[in-house]
């Protein structure tokens, strides 16, 4: 048995998930089918586990502990939405995929995928007790459960301090629900030469983070429905101000060049380089950083909304049971053993061995459940003996249970797309703000229709 797992989602594109037509309830027919309280047995079948790691592995085997009678047959390649819905309409169905959050309710719209609400009461799950409902919230379409979660790895502002002392500036400026301060200490930082960014005060993350933005300032990227509403003036907002912090610093264009050409995972990183004074950065960016900690002078300061309040968005990937699965009672057992706090547990275990054994800091394991969550800080995360790492380590974990789910829809992933077209032409000043919402709209308007009929 391979033992790869557990890897980021590819990114996938949106013309391949819009399949002509829409669904008519075959996903809830399936699911009405199967005995999800049936003894876990058989081969299972499961794609889309790329990237192994300490965190996969250990889970892995704690679930083959569990489930003696099933034999898994992995496929470690990532996962493609092209090839996915090419492999259902071959019947070439595996039991089990694993696929970014922001997808699930494309396939359960097309009825691609099975409602797993049966699947957690036959193994005494509750969604909302056992995940952050926020987190729950990301795969929910029409009242229904469409995949189990895993992993929320929360944004917050992680500050150079070296280069905020030397500029003169407190990480309390660092505050996106008082601008005027904010800009301020934008304006201190930042420094250019013949007109292009040396040192950029903030790196606001516009295109990565865009729905962060929108949200925080009160926006709202889909309705109730899972409709997009991309042109809601609530939108405009966060925009706004993410074209102010760019234009202070030379423009969107300018600013994304430079951060194009960021060695993001080298040793001459933004930080260690002193190329930033506060970029926005989720919960894993720290782990990349600390084989340079002794090089630094790092803190963390949540994100906030524009009433003040700490503010984070969920984001991870799922698993899921496509329609035609041939063993989806093993698949149920699988991923619930798989997501389970004992599983977690061996998973942060495992993390603390190997941040034992190569020296590294252990900033803990994000895992989308509170319990887990909390029992591989108790246990696991120790203090580094480096304060501003812990300082850190500490912020993200305050952070975490302040989340916001991006919204369910059909058209998720068609919606972040013309978000992100939409912020980079109003950025660069091809199109007014509201112009620019308006053509997203229009456009993830058709995608939705054509998904969700």
């Amino acid at each position: 048995m391979k033992t790869r797992i557990l890897g980021a989602a590819a990114a996938v594109t949106a013309s391949a998930l819009l399949l002509s037509g829409c669904g008519g309830g075959s996903g809830e027919s399936a699911a009405e089918s199967v005995d999800f309280g049936a003894d876990a047995t058989g081969t299972l079948k499961a794609w889309g586990f790329e990237n192994a790691d300490d965190v996969g592995t250990s889970r892995m085997d704690y679930a083959a502990e569990q489930l003696s009678d099933v034999e898994v047959d992995l496929d470690a390649t990532a996962f493609d939405a092209q090839k996915f819905t090419t492999r259902i309409a071959s019947g070439d169905v595996p039991d089990v995929v694993q696929m970014d959050r922001r997808y699930v309710t494309t396939y359960a719209a097309q009825d691609l995928i099975m409602p797993l609400d049966a699947c957690f009461e036959a193994h005494d799950v509750s969604p909302r007790d056992h995940w952050y409902p926020f987190v729950v919230d990301d795969v929910t379409y029409e009242d229904g459960v469409w995949a189990v979660p895993q992993f929320y790895q929360p944004p917050a502002i992680l500050l150079n301090k070296a280069v905020l002392a030397e500029a003169g500036v407190s990480a309390e400026e660092f505050d996106t629900s008082k601008p005027d301060a904010l800009m301020g200490a934008i304006e201190k930082i930042y420094q250019e030469s013949g007109g292009v960014p040396t040192r950029l005060g903030f790196d606001p993350v516009a295109t990565g983070q865009g729905g962060l933005w929108v949200l925080a300032m009160g926006g709202q990227l889909n309705d109730e429905e899972g409709a997009p509403t991309l042109d809601d003036p609530s939108n405009v907002a966060g925009l706004e101000m993410l074209k102010e912090i760019t234009d202070a610093q030379g423009g969107f264009a300018s600013v994304k060049s430079f951060t194009d050409s960021f060695d993001t995972f080298g040793d001459n990183n933004q930080y260690v380089a002193g190329q930033v004074g506060g970029q926005v950065n989720a919960q894993w960016y720290p782990n990349v950083l600390s084989p340079y900690v002794d090089q630094l002078e790092l803190e963390a300061v949540p994100f906030r909304s524009s009433d003040g309040e700490p503010f984070s968005v969920a984001s991870g990937t799922a698993f899921v049971i496509p329609v035609g699965a041939e063993n989806p009672a093993a698949a149920c057992a699988w991923m619930v053993e798989l997501t389970s706090d004992e599983a977690w547990n061996a998973a942060g275990e495992a993390r603390a061995e190997v941040r034992e054994q190569d020296g590294g800091i252990n900033t803990g394991l994000f895992t989308g459940s509170p319990a887990s969550d909390q029992e591989i800080r108790d246990q696991w995360v120790t203090e580094s003996g480096n304060a501003g790492f812990d300082q850190v380590i500490s912020t993200y974990y305050d952070v975490v249970e302040y989340g916001e789910s991006f919204g369910s829809s059909p058209a998720g992933q068609e919606i972040q797309n013309e978000l992100n077209n939409a912020i980079t032409a109003a950025l660069l000043g091809d199109k007014s703000i509201e112009d620019a919402l308006a053509d997203a709209q229009d456009a993830a308007m058709r995608a939705y229709e054509k998904t969700a009929g």
